[in-house]
Formats: structure tokens, C-alpha cells, sequence
């Protein structure tokens, strides 16, 4: 691939990550963040691995933004690979409303994250989502 096509590539799949972060992070627009994706699908360890399709995500992002109804990403980092975008983050928001099964606590997280975007040329086809549920969890005052 040429530096050009190869500059045009990384253009394209930074647009797509940017529409997500918006989607999900700002505007908190579950359909439009699923929209972004050619295949819908996330992978995310601390929750228990892999949300597929549609009715997944749906899943999946409606218990986040119940959970976390100003729930933002910080990204402090960006880096290309063959076939990825990743992103160096902090997740935030306030605990209020029930995220994977604990009740709201009111009390604010803070946790880096590390966000892969995995592409097909430039379709987005897997979110994985990096981060440590321990430390969200003692954030929240259910673990010590």
C-alpha cells in the first residue's frame, strides 16, 4: 500500500472511531453507535467477553448508559495498526443506575482504559475494551 492509500486508510478509520466515541460517549445514541460498526460486535473481558449483533449491543450499551448516564471517554492516545485503531483512555461517569447487577452507589469512576477498534479495510467489525473492573468496582464502594 502506498503512504498516500495508507494515509487515506488511517483518515477513514479515525473518522469511524471518532463517529463511535461521539455516538456512545457524548451523545449516548445507542442505535448510532451501533451503526458504526459493519458488524456489530464488542469485546469486553470484564463483562464477561463477547456482545454480538444487534440485540447484544443493545444489551450491552443500554446497561452502560443506565449505569452511567454521563458515562465520557478521555482519550490520551491514539495508534494505528494493520488492521486497528487503538485508544488510550479514561472511562468515567456516575454510578445511577444498575450496571452489571449492582445497584446504583451515586459515586463517580475513573478507570484507564484501553479501547482496540479491529477493522476490515474500513469497517469497523470488534470493539475490544480493556480495563479493570476491580478498580471500578472499589470506585462504586462495592469491594474494599
Amino acid at each position: 500500500m502506498s503512504p498516500v492509500d495508507l494515509s487515506n486508510l488511517r483518515a477513514r478509520r479515525e473518522a469511524v472511531v471518532r463517529a463511535h466515541i461521539e455516538a456512545e460517549a457524548v451523545q449516548h445514541d445507542v442505535a448510532a453507535t451501533i451503526a458504526t460498526f459493519k458488524r456489530p460486535n464488542y469485546d469486553v473481558p470484564a463483562l464477561g467477553g463477547v456482545f454480538e449483533g444487534v440485540a447484544g449491543l443493545e444489551e450491552l450499551l443500554r446497561n452502560l448508559l443506565e449505569g452511567f448516564p454521563d458515562f465520557w471517554v478521555k482519550e490520551s492516545r491514539r495508534h494505528h495498526a494493520d488492521d486497528a485503531v487503538i485508544i488510550e483512555c479514561t472511562l468515567g461517569g456516575t454510578h445511577r443506575g444498575t450496571f452489571a447487577g449492582v445497584a446504583p452507589t451515586e459515586q463517580p469512576m475513573r478507570v484507564p482504559a484501553v479501547l482496540v477498534f479491529e477493522f476490515e479495510d474500513d469497517a469497523l467489525v470488534c470493539e475490544h475494551v480493556y480495563f479493570d473492573l476491580a478498580t471500578v468496582l472499589r470506585q462504586l464502594g462495592v469491594i474494599a
